[in-house]
């Protein structure tokens, strides 16, 4: 009997031991759930019900401009709530059924946000494992639709997606926010001709029918979700890295990215392996409103990169460390994005000083250094949109200051590395991205993260480091690397033999790249006589490169002084270019001046049908423009 009762406690003993497991696992599971922040910018509710894969099905109809089917969402209801709410914009829904049996639910769309769109409420059951959503797009900010004029081919018609920040909502109802990470599988229809290809596994060629179908494995944020549509070939770098583009463009986009491999290994030395299995880079048309897009597996890249001599490949060094700080480790809400920017910027100098050396990367980071401390001085040194970690709350997420949330992240960085040591700090890093692969990262958490990792209880270094100011508060610590770049220092001496009355082609200029002929446009006076700018311009035939940065930087010199000889060169570059970065500020310069806004005015009713949406937002601000 003793015995009896000896093994029948043991019993119970096992049976209570897996009843806590079982609780521990489960709990650590909801915790993960429970710990996703409230996005400002969503409506979802993933803290109560999260969506755990997407299924989409999609047709691409080029006449109607229009994408139509279904999504099915896999789910797990946390809380066993009674509604899941997800975000929507301009979505056509038409019905939503649960489950597979596909019985009908009841449904409402909330009132529309300028920033937000309208929240979709679900009514699902605790029991509920899928929902589907049959629905097609109206409107979709974050669709293209290129005409075949459009695109280097001028036969055929493309179209891309651009989803970051809040745009996936735009064409897929989900939880737009980076703080959730989902798998994803989709079926797209496209006409026999045309390809499509998604930042998953693609294949390699267009195939018979016009239907592909993809796989996402890694859990990723829904502004990751991209797709491309056109006459697209492939042509491969490596065995894990290639390039897509349209057949025209492919020889070249090849020849000036294939040092890619090369950037993946000096990446993986760096900070670890490499985890989505493939990098390629798909080249699409100008009207791009970006440099690049990190989308996983699949970077978008504009044309303007394409400068034929490789000099404007950090564009894909940048992109390619998103693989790691952004996709890998990404920003809870938009208000973090210094964590996805900073880092990355820092990291692509890293990669580019391994493939190129110190030198070259000095003249990155000069250029970008000398773009944040002006950019301080025009916002203010206590203005709040210059602190790292920005507060965005009723305001649009896409309203962060490029310089800040890239070139004073870098700096910071690079002033922890000065700090600490480079050895110690890779260390550090390295163990960052492993310790939160495929998790969300908040300024808060790694404020904290470093405290126990890096700074272990050492006051002093703690003092010297100076995290708290760095993050939170406006300005720059007084504690920030100063940077120099010797080769950009002789550049800045031929800016000063210019100004002094040394002809053109007398300056010493033999070897320079885009890195030291951007540095001397933009340290040249801001006003020249028109006498001395031809000079410049018969010399080095500026209103005539092909190199977009030096280009952009000559036109807006140009504007600044009315150089009228450069306005054919300035016409012909923003009716041809999409990319916010190059035709916002030129707009914005040529809006300066009453008979400027005119012709700005002239130029972009021309251009305007071959701008993003996400362009045209920006420019309709700059130039008061009512669509007619």
């Amino acid at each position: 009997m003793l015995q009896f009762k000896s093994i029948t406690a043991k019993i119970n003993r096992y049976i209570l031991l897996i009843f806590l497991l079982v609780g521990l696992i489960t709990c650590s599971t909801q915790k993960k759930h429970f710990d996703i922040p409230k996005d400002p910018h969503s409506w979802s509710n993933p803290q109560d019900v999260k969506v755990q894969h997407l299924d989409i099905d999609l047709n691409v109809d080029f006449e109607s401009k229009k994408l139509s089917g279904r999504a099915r969402l896999n789910i797990n209801n946390i809380a066993g709530t009674d509604t899941l709410i997800l975000d929507t914009s301009d979505l056509q829904i038409e019905r939503i059924t649960l489950g597979t049996n596909e019985d009908e639910t009841t449904w409402r769309l909330g009132e529309n946000d300028e920033y937000k769109g309208a929240a979709l409420f679900i009514a699902i059951k605790k029991s509920t494992k899928q929902v589907n959503i049959y629905y097609s797009t109206t409107t979709a900010k974050a669709v293209q639709w290129l005409q075949p004029e459009q695109t280097a081919g001028k036969k055929l018609p493309f179209l891309f997606t651009q989803n970051q920040p809040v745009f996936a909502r735009t064409w897929i109802p989900c939880q737009d926010s980076p703080g959730v990470r989902m798998t994803y599988s989709a079926e797209i229809r496209v006409p026999r001709e045309l390809m499509a290809i998604m930042s998953a596994e693609n294949v390699k060629a267009k195939n018979k029918d016009g239907v592909y179908h993809f796989n996402m494995p890694q859990a990723i944020p829904s502004y990751l979700i991209a797709l491309a549509v056109g006459d697209i070939g492939f042509q491969a770098i490596s065995d894990r890295a290639g390039v897509y583009a349209e057949p025209s463009v492919l020889p070249a986009a090849a020849k000036e990215f294939e040092d890619t491999e090369k950037m993946i290994v000096a990446a993986e030395k760096l900070y670890g392996p490499y985890r989505w299995d493939r990098y390629d880079i798909i080249v699409l048309p100008p009207s791009f409103p970006f440099g690049g897009m990190e989308n996983p597996r699949l970077t978008f890249a504009t044309p303007t990169v394409i400068a034929g001599d490789k000099s404007l490949v950090s564009l894909v060094a940048h992109e390619l460390a998103h693989s790691w700080s952004g996709n890998l480790v990404t920003n809870s809400t938009w208000e973090d994005i210094w964590l996805n920017e900073g880092f990355t910027t820092y990291f692509e100098h890293r990669i580019m000083e391994e493939i190129y050396g110190y030198d070259y990367k000095e003249m990155l980071a000069k250029l970008d250094y000398d773009n944040v401390l002006q950019t301080i001085e025009q916002m203010g040194k206590d203005n709040k949109r210059t602190a790292l970690r920005q507060n965005l709350t009723g305001d649009d997420p896409d309203n962060t200051p490029t310089a800040i949330i890239y070139d004073k992240g870098h700096l910071f960085l690079r002033t922890m590395e000065n700090l600490v040591g480079r050895e110690k700090w890779d260390t550090f890093l390295k163990n960052y991205f492993n310790t939160f692969a495929f998790q969300t990262m908040s300024s808060e958490k790694f404020y904290n993260y470093c405290q126990e990792n890096l700074i272990k209880g050492d006051t002093e270094l703690a003092t010297k480091l100076q995290l708290h100011d760095w993050i939170y508060q406006p300005g720059l610590p007084a504690n920030h690397v100063v940077v120099e770049s010797p080769a950009l220092q002789e550049v800045k001496n031929q800016v000063e033999a210019f100004k002094n009355g040394t002809p053109a082609a007398d300056l010493k200029t033999n070897g320079w790249t885009t890195h030291h002929w951007r540095y001397f446009i933009k340290n040249l006076p801001e006003k020249l006589p028109s006498k001395k700018l031809a000079d410049l311009d018969a010399t080095f035939a500026f209103s005539q490169t092909k190199n977009s940065e030096v280009l952009f930087s000559w036109l807006m010199l140009s504007i600044q002084n009315r150089y009228y000889p450069s306005y054919i060169a300035l016409e012909e570059f923003l009716t041809s270019v999409g990319r916010i970065k190059f035709v916002a500020p030129l707009y914005w310069s040529l809006a300066s001046t009453k008979e400027g806004k005119a012709m700005a005015q002239r130029i972009y009713s021309d251009a305007r049908a071959g701008y993003h949406p996400l362009t045209t937002s920006t420019i309709d601000r700059i130039l008061d423009w009512q669509d007619k």
